[in-house]
């Protein structure tokens, strides 16, 4: 009875399981770290699966089912199949940060996928029935509409790969391109040899590609529960000077708001890549780790600093390098240390070279301390400290502005003054609780 849909059946059993084990660890998973397009994938893949097996089946045994019921099996499984197809296209829009911000251009990936399945659903009743030397197999305008409209959304899934390659994580990419270049065969194989019915196999890839290399709960919750080790232990380190980690919380995001919007602008394009951009980001909320050596006495003094103390409180940056060489930089991922160890050394440099602690200048200041710079000390001036007051936002901004060309870079100040207003949003949304 299972003689010409054992395939189906296997992958059937297989993305099940997934399902099985995605599901019940999802729902511990914060919100933010759900991926509702690998959820829809997911839905999408089983359907196809599950009608490729019907259609297999009723294919080759068309005395037990009418013609027309045949038919239309048929057609949901080829609305299946170009689904998952456009699903894993936009599954690598959104992995990549590549999904259009305005509805009306997501329209316009939406509208060939909306075209073609018009095309099969009126089409359908032409489908003819061919007996091949294996098996019998299906073949008409509605199977071609779905074989080319599924071999353009895979070919469109390995160009988005490529050219934005910098925007994946290098862990991820070459297990990403081996299931697109397996999926690509596969569908090749279909279409030059329709009665092999392979094409469950490439949704059951798809599938089991994504879910073990980006969609595993039980890896999203290891990153989950790092970054909140690194808050929790940076805001510790908060508390010494009477803060309670808000400026913690408020300088990441304006570090956040600022590189995503650099490189959104093609602006270090090279430099803020998928990796770069998410270690800076764990490592902005430890950039005053050093603070940890400094006495309480200095942290929380109300009045001005003594030439002796200030020199002592500038040992903060010295102190926080040799602290994340010594705790970070055996973890196993280089380019991590390296950024925390720069964001914690070198953040009160100045492009003029008139920082500390060495007094480098311009782009001998690593990007992301110059970046870190910036949100600093803008949160530095616009809150409240235990020696002054905060200042107005108007102040606050004039500052950084006039810090143009000596204490901070140029281009960066530009950027940050242009997102004014998204950056007085997190200033009120995030308070000292």
């Amino acid at each position: 009875m299972i003689e010409f849909c054992k395939l189906q059946i296997g992958c059937l059993v297989i993305v099940l399981y997934i399902a099985f084990c995605y599901y019940r660890e999802r729902k511990s998973l914060p919100i933010k770290y759900r991926s509702s397009t690998f959820d829809g994938l997911l839905v999408l893949g089983i359907v196809s699966i599950f009608f490729d097996m019907l259609t297999a089946y009723f294919v080759n045994h068309q005395d037990e089912i009418s013609l027309a019921a045949n038919r239309l099996l048929h057609m949901c499984f080829l609305i299946g199949l170009d689904a998952v197809a456009f699903f894993l296209f936009w599954y690598t829009l959104s992995i990549t940060d590549g999904i259009p911000k305005k509805k009306s251009r997501q329209a316009l990936f939406w509208f060939p996928f909306l075209v073609n399945i018009l095309v099969v659903v009126f089409n359908i009743g032409t489908l003819e029935f061919r007996r091949g030397s294996i098996t019998n197999y299906s073949m008409g305008i509605s199977v071609y509409t779905c074989f080319i409209m599924a071999a353009v959304y895979i070919l469109l899934s390995i160009g988005i790969f490529y050219w934005r390659w910098s925007y994946i994580e290098s862990h991820k990419r070459v297990i990403i391109f081996t299931y697109l270049l397996v999926i690509g065969g596969i569908a090749a194989f279909q279409m030059k040899y329709p009665e092999s019915l392979i094409s469950c196999m490439a949704p059951t890839i798809v599938i089991l590609g994504v879910y073990l290399n980006q969609e595993n709960p039980a890896m999203k919750k290891l990153s989950y529960y790092h970054s909140e080790m690194v808050m929790g232990f940076a805001t510790l380190v908060e508390n010494k000077d009477d803060s309670t980690g808000g400026h913690i919380k408020r300088t990441t995001m304006y570090v956040k708001l600022l590189a995503e919007e650099l490189r959104r602008r093609g602006i270090y394009r090279n430099i803020l890549t998928k990796d770069y951009m998410n270690d800076l980001l764990l490592a902005a909320p430890m950039h005053d780790i050093g603070k940890i050596a400094i006495p309480d006495a200095i942290l929380q003094k109300p009045g001005k600093l003594t030439a002796e103390e200030y020199e002592k409180m500038k040992q903060h940056t010295v102190s926080g390098g040799k602290i994340v060489q010594d705790t970070f930089g055996h973890l196993g991922r280089a380019q991590y240390g390296e950024i925390v160890y720069q964001v914690a050394r070198y953040h009160h440099e100045k492009w003029n070279g008139a920082g500390y602690p060495e007094g480098r200048k311009e782009k001998e200041i690593p990007l992301c301390a110059r970046i870190m710079a910036i949100a600093d000390v803008f949160d530095a001036v616009s809150e409240k400290r235990c020696y002054r007051d905060a200042m107005p936002l108007d102040k606050c901004f004039a500052i950084i502005a006039e810090g143009s060309g000596t204490d901070f870079e140029p281009i960066l100040v530009e950027v940050f003054l242009d997102m004014r207003e998204k950056v007085e949003e997190i200033h009120s949304q995030i308070n000292d609780l």
